[in-house]
């Protein structure tokens, strides 16, 4: 059976509030950090892509147990903000950590859910034995038109999962997906910034993909959300987890470790794929655990995995955890961020 033999987790420690925000284009928004649910979101430095990123989180998923990387054999990267057009990010990540030459380096995209994708078909490869190890990434410094209302939630993060079949800390059971032509939020390859749906975004793309992926999972494994110990959704925001949650009929209460929207917001292809990792940073053995990815175009990956008695003795290891980095902060103004936008996007 796959299922993850490591992880790691990388938060740029620049932390911008969405008011200050709203103040640089002198937008009067009252209470918007509530209205969103997200007060904070995590700022890459400007020497910092989702390259540099993905790396970081590989090296923390290496610390805990000391992984020898020689043992990857294949390599997926999801992200929206690949720092190339054409040319890999998977090969420049897989060289600049040493990895071996003969090797299956792809990267991928479908918006948000590109990392949780990287998953599903690298478990096909090692559970038919093909490959030992794999790597899975999800990284993003996640992109918004400089003044447009996503500007106030995207942030920069990434996620590395090991799979593997053997000392495995936690097991995939089983997934599912569910996907359609819904153009909810793109950008043409010409283009500088993504655009989207503004409200269509909502119903008819998120909420009926997660649930459609969420109720397909439940009917696949015959079990109900109260059989779950925790729950993780993709998170655009800190209302849209809580309110689809609640229509499939799992608890805030559930979704309580993995929420970290609200402090880091939302990281693209990293969303999900962070908050798993921060809910196996206090899981116990054998508890159950629901995710669901998004991922605009539109589609959603749901995940039932249950963790193993050797997850104890990697949280012993993992001195930098989820919350270890959201709390190493630095609060910074908008003429980080403006600076940043300027010498990527040079306008």
């Amino acid at each position: 059976m796959t299922g993850i033999v490591s992880y790691g987790v990388y938060i740029p420690k620049y932390r911008i509030k969405p008011s200050q925000i709203a103040a640089a284009w002198g937008k009067e928004v009252v209470d918007i950090e509530k209205s969103l649910g997200v007060y904070e979101k995590a700022v890459a430095s400007v020497d910092e892509d989702a390259v540099t990123l993905a790396v970081e989180a590989t090296l923390n998923a290496v610390l805990p147990l000391n992984f020898d990387l020689s043992k990857i054999g294949a390599i997926t990267v999801g992200s929206e903000s690949h720092p190339y057009a054409v040319k890999p990010s998977a090969t420049t990540i897989a060289g600049i950590l040493g990895l071996r030459k003969d090797l299956l380096a792809v990267d991928l995209e479908f918006a948000c859910k590109a990392g949780t994708a990287g998953i599903q078909l690298l478990s096909g490869l090692t559970e038919t034995k093909k490959i030992k190890y794999c790597l899975a990434i999800g990284s993003d410094v996640a992109q918004s038109r400089p003044a447009d209302v996503l500007e106030y939630t995207a942030g920069s993060a990434a996620a590395g999962f090991i799979l593997g079949t053997k000392d495995t800390i936690a097991n995939i059971l089983d997934f599912t997906s569910y996907s359609s032509d819904t153009p909810d939020f793109w950008r043409r390859d010409t283009e500088k910034f993504p655009s989207h749906g503004s409200r269509f975004t909502g119903e008819a793309a998120y909420f009926t993909h997660v649930i459609g992926a969420a109720r397909l999972l439940l009917a696949k494994t015959k079990l109900k959300p109260a059989d779950f110990d925790w729950a993780i959704f993709h998170m655009p925001n800190g209302k849209f987890p809580k309110e689809v949650a609640k229509r499939l009929g799992f608890s805030e209460a559930q979704l309580k470790p993995g929420f970290i929207v609200s402090q880091i917001g939302n990281p693209y292809s990293a969303s999900s794929m962070v908050g798993l990792a921060a809910t196996l940073d206090i899981a116990k053995p054998y508890t159950k655990i629901f995710m669901c990815s998004y991922g605009s175009g539109a589609g959603a990956d749901a995940f039932y995995f249950k963790t193993t008695p050797l997850l104890k003795r990697f949280q012993r290891k993992n001195i930098n955890n989820v919350q270890s980095q959201i709390q190493n902060k630095k609060m910074i103004d908008y003429s980080l961020v403006a600076r940043n936008i300027i010498n990527k996007f040079r306008i």
